[in-house]
């Protein structure tokens, strides 16, 4: 009889951990059929976002069509482009927009090379550090897309109040026109530099921290250089004592983030310097001086035209260098509403021929949160 019971004991016991191990094996399938399913309707809402409505709604202006460039007319045989209305009351984006931009634009980036070659005409930009509504001049005056071709050298967030806005317009056109509009990585597409100097903040605020960790993936897929024409390197700091051979660049691999010396690293922060010769220690604290010597070695080795690169403010918005071997471009009017630089633009004609196109700064415009004291700290 005790036998008996003990029996049924040990079967009720194995009865009761199958039971145990079947309601397990069920609530994993059912949460993975869940998220599953959320994953799915999430992709699918993604799916429904249109470009199109999202540059319409960036540029503030509901009779403007997206597709196609805004009517211009002619002025002295060039073209001037009618500007969108600019209102300063900003049409958010909802959060599946935004997160939309920066998915579909890490799969583009990702699809690209690290050194994206371009052809000509084209035009070049420096910083632009969230000055949207100076960045809707710029296009103003050169030209909106696909009407004109662009490569931005990076620095696109961070000091100016609408860095969303900003970044938002340009992987949305870096969207819709892949092949005519190319984006570089600056030193501020990083998350040591933008966690401080105020796109985390604005993420943060206006979205979310999900939202400022989805920048930060898709800034790590950004390529790092480009080529126009095999004849003139683009970048957003400078050459590296590192850079031997253009195919390093290609060789880098990403997503990555910027390490605090190295190829990547001078690529992103090296700055040209009258006072050095050869490789001197930068003020920033990050990266190299080089001098003109270094220059010309480099453009003599690499059979290149000209080295365009952004990173400094410049007081008439470019600034050449080493016997016009090398140009800093910079896009930023009055940059952080202090310095009262003008902002340039890079044209670059189908002969290669370069010309500029200046922007003034737009006094009593709205102007970036940061002042010229933090613009003057060890990162810029």
């Amino acid at each position: 009889s005790r036998a008996r019971v003990r029996r049924l004991c040990i079967k009720t016991n194995e009865f009761v951990c199958l039971l145990k191990c079947l309601c397990t094996v069920m609530f994993f399938s059912v949460s993975i059929h869940i998220v599953t399913c959320l994953s799915f309707l999430s992709l699918e809402s993604l799916e429904m976002i249109n470009v199109d409505e999202v540059i319409e709604k960036l540029l503030l202006n509901p009779s403007h069509n997206p597709a196609a460039p805004p009517s211009s007319s002619s002025r002295g045989g060039a073209a001037v482009v009618a500007a969108p209305h600019i209102s300063h009351s900003l049409r958010q984006l909802s959060e599946a927009e935004v997160r939309y931009l920066v998915l579909e634009s890490r799969n583009l980036f990702m699809s690209q090379p690290m050194l994206v070659e371009i052809q000509a005409p084209v035009r070049l930009c420096g910083d632009v550090h969230g000055q949207y509504f100076d960045l809707l001049r710029l296009f103003d005056k050169a030209g909106y897309p696909p009407e004109q071709n662009y490569i931005f050298l990076g620095d696109y967030v961070d000091r100016g109040k609408q860095s969303l806005e900003t970044i938002c317009l340009l992987l949305a056109y870096k969207i819709k026109y892949p092949l005519n509009f190319y984006l570089l990585r600056g030193n501020h597409e990083c998350s040591s530099i933008n966690r401080i100097y105020g796109f985390f903040d604005e993420c943060k605020r206006r979205y979310s921290v999900k939202i400022w960790k989805q920048f930060t993936d898709t800034f790590n897929c950004m390529p790092v250089a480009g080529l126009v024409e095999e004849r003139i390197l683009c970048m957003h700091g400078g050459i590296s004592p590192e850079l031997r051979s253009l195919d390093q660049i290609h060789k880098i691999l990403r997503p990555t983030d910027v390490p605090d010396s190295g190829l990547i690293c001078d690529l992103l922060w090296a700055d040209p310097s009258e006072q050095t010769i050869g490789w001197g220690q930068n003020d920033r604290g990050v990266s190299w001086t080089f001098g003109a010597d270094v220059v010309e070695r480099f453009i003599r080795q690499h059979d290149l035209d000209l080295i365009c690169r952004a990173h400094q403010v410049v007081e008439e918005g470019y600034q050449f260098f080493s016997q016009r071997r090398c140009v800093t471009v910079f896009s930023a009017p009055n940059y952080c509403g202090e310095f009262d630089n003008m902002a340039a633009v890079l044209c670059v004609d189908e002969e290669l021929n370069c010309s500029i196109i200046q922007i003034e700064p737009q006094y009593g415009a709205p102007v970036p949160a940061a002042t010229a004291a933090a613009a003057h700290g060890s990162y810029r």
